[in-house]
């Protein structure tokens, strides 16, 4: 095993295939433990051609054993496949709820598949703050899918839309009317819609509703199908995965370069944001405005104007 004390070692030995590597990297990548940075910067480096699968919808949809599914198929057509699950945060730990580690247990002999759980830990969009970095850990390990399944937070998910090439929407019958689903924003980021668990009443209307809005919006390029599913029996889910292919296809070279553009950008964005959030917490501490602030002399955007000059 690499020297647990430098991050960049680890990296160039994940890099290199070693999982024990990967999981402490990642660890480390997750803690922003010192020199992290460094590794960062070691992995993005080495990252090669990765298709990133998000697989996304409320608790309950059936998301986890979808992905389960899909590994399979992955690994029948004799690919390796890394499955990123941002999990719940235990109220007593603070790291994840392994639910998803639990699901899969028939693939912790197999050296094609990595599953990694990651707590949310508070983060909202469905993904956690550290999921971008973990991804470029798993892209340098050379997998050539990666299945990013977010937490199952409801209407909140809409962030797997930039961190995924093809997004993976999951509803049921009985989900809810097309008017919540417009307004969660789950029609705007979906690139293939389930209605899961498809054996169930309710499931026909399920798909009409979301015909009947995906028919309003502005598709030029793609227009998003939608698969009835059983994942529990592996119903439709060879139908699902040609969609992906078809996906990615349709975007081509020019079309998944540019949703990686917007995502390497977002991603600078929220990097910057934070050595700003850390800097102004340095700034205003023991200051005389700060103080003022507190005692509620001043409001905090007049005192944010006054450190800002």
């Amino acid at each position: 095993m690499p020297a647990f004390s430098d991050p960049a070692v680890l990296a160039v030995a994940s890099a290199q295939g070693d999982r024990r590597a990967l999981a402490r990297l990642i660890t480390t990548l997750e803690e922003g433990s010192p020199g992290h940075e460094e590794a960062l910067a070691v992995s993005f480096a080495a990252v090669g051609p990765t298709h990133r699968i998000g697989v996304t919808g409320a608790p309950g949809a059936g998301k986890s054993t979808l992905t389960d599914v899909l590994v399979r198929l992955i690994r029948a057509a004799g690919h390796r496949v890394a499955v990123l699950a941002v999990d719940p945060t235990s109220p007593f730990s603070g790291g994840a709820v392994l639910g998803d580690r639990v699901r899969m247990q028939d693939h912790v002999l197999d050296d094609g598949v990595y599953v990694r759980s990651m707590a949310s830990r508070g983060h909202l969009g469905g993904l956690s703050a550290a999921a971008p970095k973990a991804l470029i850990a798993l892209e340098a390990a050379r997998f050539p899918y990666v299945i990013i399944e977010t937490v199952g937070v409801g209407q909140d998910e809409v962030e797997i839309a930039g961190a995924a090439d093809t997004v993976v929407v999951v509803v049921t019958p009985g989900w809810g009317d097309a008017v919540q689903a417009a307004k969660a924003g789950i029609l705007e980021i979906g690139d293939v819609f389930v209605v899961n668990k498809a054996d169930r009443p309710g499931a026909s209307e399920a798909v009409a509703d979301l015909r009947a809005m995906l028919a309003l919006g502005d598709h030029p390029a793609w227009m998003p199908p939608i698969i009835e599913t059983v994942a529990s029996r592996g119903v439709g889910v060879d139908t699902l995965w040609e969609a992906i292919g078809d996906h990615l296809e349709a975007l081509g070279t020019q079309g998944v370069e540019e949703r990686r553009r917007r995502r390497r950008r977002g991603e600078l964005v929220a990097a910057f944001a934070d050595i700003l959030r850390a800097r102004a917490s340095e700034a205003i501490r023991e200051t005389e405005v700060a103080a003022a602030v507190e005692a509620g002399e001043i409001d905090p955007w007049t005192g944010a104007r006054l450190l800002a000059g």
